[in-house]
């Protein structure tokens, strides 16, 4: 996703930026870049602390906008008043267990606290701090106050923390943060918390069929459908999310884990053996249909003028497997990539292997030049079970994934 796409489908926006005091501040200056390059009026908001990481004249070249920590700087203008009130949304990252532990107690001890009061829009808040900080009970109890008043809180992403320690607790990277604000900012019922408590498994990319060490059947997917619908789930409150990733070179989103395979074999005995513990199975991955039946143990070589002759045989269809093997009220969303054909238009299609593959929901989307596979926008139809449709316009792949999920919370 180029830069300047990094907030596609959103008008530009009044964005204040609240940045907390911890040592992920210096990351939120590429997120600060996305967003004014996308055309959005950026407001920068550190805390007193957060300057001692990143000092306001780089918030202020960034921004092309002032910057102030307190209430009393151009106290004519009230600001602390009006910087809330005028927001499209407020983004406060990182966001430590202090901010946490003000906001959801309403403390307000400085101009950002202040402009959490006042602010009527959504608010997006991005922890980073240490693992025991995030798994306190306060902290704990911080969150579950701050969504249950209609914020959206991220997971912390897993990785290297501060000095050597590793755990959960680490800042989403800066273009999951702009694009869940994009979310917020498109539609602001995007993240309600309808995943909350259940077990949601996805896959994503494409699988490769090897012909030799070197070569390989395969398919043009990138993964960024599946991504996005993990990155989505993960943020409406979904307790676990798994994502069978097959050949996808992307960043982990926060909250999320992620299980890499190569072939279709591997991606079916992955999502077979994590579905037995999911509620909900999205089927976003390209699976190739067929394999070579005897992948050569050596690269191939050219011999005379005629390329000798590759035989096939079929992989498993693991959408079918998922429903024959499907627990009580398990639901199995699948995929449908489909270009149309002489036989009949895509919807068609789509139609006809939703009669076949009997699952929940089949979502159908076009592919092609310049469609789909490897591009950051979406569109398509989600075809229910019970004979409903729902079309999805043209938009982000993680404006798509909402309307996914919230699909299946409607079957729930």
């Amino acid at each position: 996703m180029s830069d300047s796409n990094a907030s596609a489908g959103s008008a530009p926006a009044r964005i204040v930026l609240g940045v907390g005091g911890g040592i992920a501040a210096y990351k939120i200056a590429d997120a600060l870049r996305k967003f004014v390059e996308a055309g959005h009026d950026v407001v920068v908001v550190p805390t007193e602390s957060a300057l001692k990481f990143v000092g306001a004249p780089t918030w202020a070249a960034l921004s092309h906008n002032p910057v102030a920590t307190d209430v009393w700087s151009h106290a004519e203008d009230v600001p602390h008043v009006r910087i809330g009130r005028e927001a499209d949304i407020v983004v406060v990252a990182p966001a430590t267990a202090d901010l946490l532990a003000k906001a959801a107690n309403g403390l307000a001890d400085d101009l950002l606290t202040n402009t959490l009061l006042t602010a009527r829009c959504p608010v997006l808040f991005v922890p980073a701090m240490h693992t025991e900080m995030w798994e306190h009970p306060a902290t704990v109890a911080n969150v579950a106050t701050l969504r249950q008043r209609g914020a959206t809180v991220l997971e912390p992403a897993s990785g290297r923390l501060t000095g050597a320690d590793t755990g959960k607790g680490r800042m989403p990277e800066p273009l999951e943060i702009v694009r869940t604000a994009q979310l917020l900012l498109t539609r602001a019922d995007a993240l309600p918390l309808d995943l909350v408590g259940r077990s949601v498994l996805i896959s994503a990319g494409g699988t490769r069929e090897p012909l030799d060490p070197v070569r390989f059947l395969g398919n043009a997917s990138s993964g960024k459908q599946g991504y996005a619908l993990a990155a989505v789930a993960a943020a409406r409150g979904a307790a676990r999310v798994t994502l069978v990733a097959a050949n996808v070179e992307l960043p982990t989103p926060a909250g999320v884990e992620v299980i890499r395979v190569g072939t279709a074999a591997q991606l079916h005995d992955a999502v077979l053996k994590a579905a037995v513990s999911a509620d909900v199975v999205v089927m976003a991955a390209a699976v190739a249909d067929f394999r070579p039946i005897n992948a050569g143990a050596f690269k191939i070589k050219k011999s005379g003028d005629e390329p000798a002759p590759v035989v096939l045989e079929k992989n498993a269809d693991v959408l079918a497997e998922l429903v024959a093997t499907r627990r009580p009220g398990q639901l199995l969303v699948g995929f449908a990539a489909e270009t149309g054909d002489e036989q009949g238009d895509v919807l068609h299609h789509g139609r006809q292997k939703l009669a076949r593959k009997r699952c929940d929901l089949l979502v159908v989307n076009a592919v092609g030049a310049d469609k789909a596979f490897g591009r950051d926008d979406n569109a398509g139809v989600i075809l229910g079970a019970d004979g409903s449709e729902r079309t999805i316009d043209p938009g982000p792949k993680n404006l798509f994934a909402a309307a996914v999920w919230d699909a299946v919370a409607d079957l729930w």
